[in-house]
């Protein structure tokens, strides 16, 4: 029987994911000369290269390419097996991988894992924070174990579950405080600053304004909201951002609040798991923990607003 561990193979995929030794290490928390013993250990233990190595790439071998796919449904299975052992005791005791989209996290989290933190204390919250395409990938290699995204995805293998609907707000200057709310086709008439591609919430803007994916006339992209915000209180444009996200970012710049007239601009953001997870149970626990922390924020924003 071959003699190989389930850490190598974690090793294995950093490599193969990453292209990279030394990313690869980074990525799983040792050394780049620990990580290569282990794999040349697999190698050996299977009989063959996986990786062709040159001084700027590192690539997987025929052999490896093969490999690769099994190599990642055994992992799976892994990773299945301990979601059952953690079922065992208290639903959301354990680590807990949640990625989030950048236009949530920030504004969604400090309330959530305080309210996970006083009802499960030994939940163990490991957050990843990045683009919608990246958490889909991650969600389905099983890398992370939920995500909190804007729905639909519309992919299969997903369980979506809506949480709640939230209204974009329209930033101006400060100056233009009073002046009537623009609509979607007068806002392409405007120098509208945008999230940088692959944020979701930019093509939902768009959708809004009719413009499907073309560029803003005189546009601007920023790689956050609160860029986006400072610019605008700067003068430069006008923008649009989730309701959740006015607290914190506008506190800070010279800018004027506005809703839209019903019915407004609006996403509705949703947590999405594998239907194979077995922890589906528990993620629909935290869905309604995630849907009352969002509720509690809302309404601190409404006292607020």
């Amino acid at each position: 029987m071959i003699n190989f561990t389930l850490k190598q193979l974690r090793y294995f995929e950093a490599v193969a994911r990453h292209g990279h030794f030394g990313r690869a290490a980074e990525a799983c928390a040792i050394s780049q000369p620990a990580l290569s013993v282990q794999i040349r250990e697999l190698e050996s233990a299977l009989g063959a290269a996986l990786f062709d190595r040159t001084p700027r790439q590192v690539r997987l071998t025929g052999f490896g390419e093969q490999c690769a796919q099994q190599i990642r449904a055994i992992l799976r299975e892994a990773e299945a097996l301990d979601d059952l052992a953690r079922m065992a005791g208290d639903p959301l005791a354990g680590r807990l991988r949640i990625g989030v989209i950048p236009t949530i996290a920030p504004y969604l989290l400090p309330t959530l894992i305080g309210d996970l933190d006083r009802a499960h204390a030994g939940v163990d919250i490991h957050v990843r924070e990045t683009v919608t395409p990246r958490l889909i990938q991650e969600l389905s290699e099983g890398r992370i174990d939920t995500a909190i995204v804007a729905l639909p995805v519309s992919e299969p293998s997903f369980t979506e579950v809506p949480l709640f609907v939230e209204s974009f707000m329209l930033v101006r200057p400060a100056a233009d405080a009073g002046k009537p709310v623009p609509n979607g086709e007068t806002l392409r008439t405007m120098r509208l600053l945008l999230l940088e591609e692959g944020h979701c919430f930019r093509d939902q803007a768009l959708s809004f304004c009719k413009m499907g994916g073309a560029v803003p006339r005189e546009g601007l992209d920023g790689s956050s909201l609160a860029t986006l915000v400072q610019m605008v209180g700067a003068g430069i444009g006008v923008t649009l951002i989730p309701e959740m996200a006015v607290p914190v970012e506008t506190s800070s710049a010279p800018v004027c609040v506005a809703a839209f007239p019903d019915p407004p601009p609006a996403r509705t953001v949703g947590m999405i798991w594998r239907k194979a997870n077995p922890l589906s149970e528990q993620l629909t626990l935290l869905s309604d923990i995630v849907r009352r922390s969002a509720m509690t924020m809302r309404d601190i924003h409404v006292r607020n607003f």
